[in-house]
């Protein structure tokens, strides 16, 4: 109190005692009056800790009073006031034989049940009282002596505050106020805030030498006048305040500006028996202070909230391109930052993985040098400690290397942070100003926590990155890395990753040859995403091109495929469309274990989905399953496609059925370009405009837009079909007995007279009569022939038997046996189909150099 009393004004050294005397007894609240002794009052001068409601009716004593302050002055002594009469009282206040007990002054507020009020005298060194201190104390029974004492020694100290000043001779003609000479009048005449006293009429009674500069006036011109006609009061709203305090009879107050004065001023008026009283305070440094916190609470508040969310984004962030966005995007617009670079050591080097805010010239500069050029790096790197360069001038001095560049950048003060994590250095981040700037300790220590988050998700960006990329090298090497090139159809395929997430998906498509110029489109998924569900898909894959070269019908080759997927475990299920096409009759057959159905484009552009009821997924169902077969125009279009492609969170599969329908019938329909940007009209240019792969495209934009967030991979396999000539195919029914081999022999060397493949006709009379032979010896007949002249030669014999042929080694002596050996020797493959009516065997020649294969 001593050393902070002399730096205080007005009546701050008596609120400074009179909070220490609260806080020390532990009291609820104080006062602290002065004694008028030519009115016969005593004033309230300073409150603490007290609601209005109480405070009123203690503002003005009456020497006549039996208050506790007034008795405490009149007798010289501390004075108690104990509980209201309903209350117990527990406890006197110590005391030394003057009267120990006072009342409460008419008006006073409730006191909180129990609580009392203690008073001790403000006695001045000459022995003459001028005021009391008073305290309201919760709990009586714990003031002892010590607190008295306490109460008394702050009393002295507030004394000297109190102490009556005798004005000089200037001054003698100001003091015609209210207060007269004695302490009061003295200690609110020198206060630096300003006090008015009006009367109920409000005319200014009173003013101070503060007041009266506030005002701009003189004492003679300002008393006895009306306080709301002044030109100074008129515009700073105080006359609707001061009908506030008259009105309710309580306090009020309001901060305001002053005319012709800067800064803010806060008014309050107290009203008071014969009128009001007016203490007007210059809070200019209180309220810039004010606003200066609250500046800075939100600036905190904002980079607290900056900092949640860039945490939030780098949970998110994936990739490393993910994390640079969200370090450009949430840290650099709170410390009003323009530039940003991230560099990561990679196979010992180091690679710029992101920026933001430099220009391209700039950027190419760096990517060019060696680290060892870059001192400012090398700096960082080296030491593993930030480096914070105010302006150019601080930044050459210490690099000299990046004078000849860095004028380039654009920036003018830059933060070089090292990027740690897991105690491994991997690369560095620098966060730079477009203006010079002077990097608090705050800054530092925020710059410094955040390039922790950053790198720490860096790290797990560039592990995301690479796992990432081996996954999708894993999931390439399992597709197919071309579709083979056959007569039946003109195909090709798309396949889509997830966007979302670094775990391979299940999905899988194929195009498989089959005899007879027929062919197989099969597109599956496994469900689910992960290395076990890519390895079940390619052990899939694999079971299909096995079971598709023993000419299983489709229904068959799912019934295999289920059993697969049931031994690997409750958890495995995949979805699979199997179908096979047959140039030579435009027809396909198909089977679907729980796959969205195949759809068909005629070639006026129509599209539709066959509706048949489809099997549940493989690993889930009970064989058998259906095959279905559909009759199809040529030039037609079979679009098979994975679930990922027509059904996402937002958009059900009926829904994605129709949206690819719709993209489906308009790419049929829309005249294609040419290589030079000219559209082809369609009777030009027909097969361009039904190529599949444009179809793909344009179903993958439609359905699948650039720049999509996709959670579930997507595959499109598309094939145009194509019939083989009728010219081209050419069936014989054979004889039952041994005249059918001569027979078949003699159609073999007339048709391929005709279709100009003599060369050919030796040997396919040979593979005839041994095929033939072989149905009279060991099938049942009659026979069937059938010739196709397509990419090879193909000879096709039938019988009703469902015996399997095998070949078998025959040993020297035998005279038998050798048969499918020959077979085997002479053709470039031969095998076997089965059919509802019994079995097949074919073989295939490679056609003469000169020979075209047919076309459709």
């Amino acid at each position: 109190m001593g050393s902070a009393g002399g730096q205080l004004s007005g009546t701050g050294p008596v609120r400074l005692a009179l909070g220490q005397a609260v806080a020390e007894l532990g009291a609820l609240g104080g006062m602290i009056h002065v004694r008028d002794p030519r009115q016969g009052v005593m004033r309230l001068v300073a409150s603490v800790g007290l609601p209005d409601n109480l405070v009123a009716g203690w503002e003005t004593l009456t020497d006549e009073d039996s208050a506790a302050p007034v008795s405490c002055v009149r007798y010289g002594t501390q004075v108690w006031t104990p509980p209201p009469p309903d209350v117990p009282h527990r406890a006197p206040l110590p005391s030394s034989g003057a009267p120990s007990h006072g009342d409460f002054p008419p008006g006073a507020g409730s006191l909180p049940p129990g609580s009392g009020v203690a008073s001790v005298p403000v006695i001045t060194a000459d022995g003459e009282p001028v005021g009391a201190l008073s305290a309201l104390v919760e709990e009586p029974d714990k003031l002892d002596e010590a607190h008295c004492e306490f109460l008394r020694l702050v009393a002295d100290w507030v004394a000297g505050y109190l102490r009556p000043a005798r004005p000089a001779a200037a001054d003698v003609a100001h003091e015609r106020h209210p207060l007269g000479g004695d302490a009061v009048g003295s200690a609110v005449w020198r206060m630096n805030d300003g006090l008015l006293a009006l009367d109920s009429q409000a005319r200014l009674t009173f003013a101070n030498p503060a007041a009266l500069k506030l005002l701009g006036s003189s004492a003679q011109e300002a008393l006895g006048t009306v306080l709301w006609d002044h030109p100074v009061v008129r515009d700073t709203g105080m006359a609707a305040c001061h009908g506030r305090a008259v009105t309710t009879r309580a306090p009020a107050g309001f901060d305001t500006r002053w005319p012709g004065r800067p800064g803010w001023y806060h008014a309050r008026f107290d009203p008071v028996p014969d009128g009001l009283v007016i203490h007007i305070a210059d809070i200019t440094e209180r309220r810039t202070e004010e606003a200066e916190q609250s500046a800075a609470q939100r600036t905190a508040a904002e980079r607290v909230m900056r900092m949640g969310e860039l945490t939030s984004a780098l949970a998110e962030a994936l990739t490393v391109q993910d994390v640079v966005k969200a370090v450009a995007d949430r840290v650099l617009p709170p410390f009003g930052a323009t530039g940003l670079i991230c560099g990561l050591i990679e196979t010992a080097r180091l690679r710029v993985v992101g920026s933001a805010g430099y220009p391209e010239e700039f950027l190419e500069i760096v990517q060019k040098m060696m680290v060892s050029e870059m001192s400012a790096v090398v700096q960082v790197l080296s030491s593993r400690t930030p480096t914070f360069l105010s302006t150019p001038q601080e930044y050459a001095e210490q690099h000299p290397d990046a004078v000849g560049y860095l004028h380039r950048s654009g920036m003018k003060a830059w933060a070089f942070l090292p990027l740690i994590a897991s105690d491994q250095q991997i690369g560095y981040c620098v966060v730079s100003f477009s203006r010079p700037r002077h990097f608090s300790e705050e800054d530092r220590s925020l710059l410094i926590a955040l390039s922790g988050l950053v790198a720490q998700a860096l790290e797990r960006a560039r592990l995301y990155d690479a796992e990432h990329t081996r996954a999708q090298e894993l999931q390439r090497g399992l597709l197919p890395r071309t579709l083979p090139v056959v007569p039946a159809v003109a195909a090709e395929a798309r396949y889509l990753p997830a966007t979302e997430g670094v775990q391979v998906g299940g999905d899988w498509y194929d195009l498989i040859p089959l005899s007879g110029e027929r062919v197989a489109l099969v597109i599956g998924d496994v469900m689910g995403h992960g290395l076990s569900e890519a390895a079940t898909m390619g052990r899939l894959r694999t079971a299909v091109h096995t079971l598709a070269d023993l000419e299983l019908p489709p229904d068959e080759l799912l019934t295999h495929l289920n059993d697969l997927v049931g031994d690997l475990g409750d958890d495995f299920y995949a979805t699979c469309l199997y179908t096979v096409y047959d140039p030579v009759t435009n027809r396909y057959a198909f089977a679907s274990a729980g796959h969205p159905p195949l759809a068909i484009v005629h070639p006026d552009g129509t599209a539709h989905f066959p509706h048949v009821d489809a099997d549940p997924p493989l690993g889930a169902a009970s064989p058998p399953f259906e095959t279905h077969e559909v009759q199809v125009p040529e030039g037609s279009h079979l679009v098979l496609y994975t679930d990922g492609l027509v059904e996402s969170a937002a958009v059900d599969i009926d829904e994605g059925m129709a949206r690819l329908a719709q993209a489906l019938t308009r790419a049929a329909a829309a005249p294609a370009a040419d290589p030079s940007g000219a559209e082809c009209a369609p009777a030009s240019a027909p097969t361009t405009r039904h190529d599949p792969g444009r179809l793909c495209d344009a179903v993958i934009s439609a359905l699948v837009p650039e720049q999509a967030t996709t959670h579930d991979d997507a595959a499109l396999l598309i094939a145009r079909t194509r019939s083989l000539a009728s010219d081209r195919v050419m069936s014989w029914a054979l004889p039952d007995g041994p005249i059918a081999a001569a027979e078949a022999r003699h159609h073999v060397t007339e048709q391929l007279s005709a279709w100009h493949l003599d060369e050919l006709a030796m040997t396919t009379e040979l593979l005839v009569s041994e095929l033939v032979g072989n149905v009279v010896r060991h099938a049942k007949g009659p026979p069937r022939l059938r010739l196709l002249y397509g990419r090879t030669l193909i000879c096709e014999v039938s019988d009703r038997s469902l015996t399997t042929p095998r070949i078998r080694r025959a040993a020297e002596t035998d005279e038998g046996g050798r048969g499918l050996q020959l077979v085997a020797a002479l053709s470039d493959r031969w095998g076997m189909r089965f059919s509802a009516t019994g079995k097949c065997i074919w073989t295939e020649q490679a056609l003469p150099s000169p020979a075209h294969p047919a076309a459709a």
